[in-house]
């Protein structure tokens, strides 16, 4: 399963997203986004999220 996201947690500070190998991860308009089709489920983004808001379950 891809990274999701638990919006209401997420405090939009990016971190995720600079650490995604594969570039999964996009944040617009203060929402981040999760391209399932890149995502590789490798957890480095729910690693660095302060904020606990992003969740990887594998496969």
């Amino acid at each position: 399963m891809p990274a999701e996201v638990n919006r209401s947690k997420c405090m939009i500070c990016g971190g995720c997203v600079s650490v995604c190998p594969v570039q999964a991860l996009e944040l617009r308009e203060n929402v981040l986004y999760v391209d399932t089709k890149k995502c590789i489920d490798c957890g480095n983004c729910e690693k660095v999220c302060p904020a606990g808001a992003i969740k990887v379950v594998k496969k």
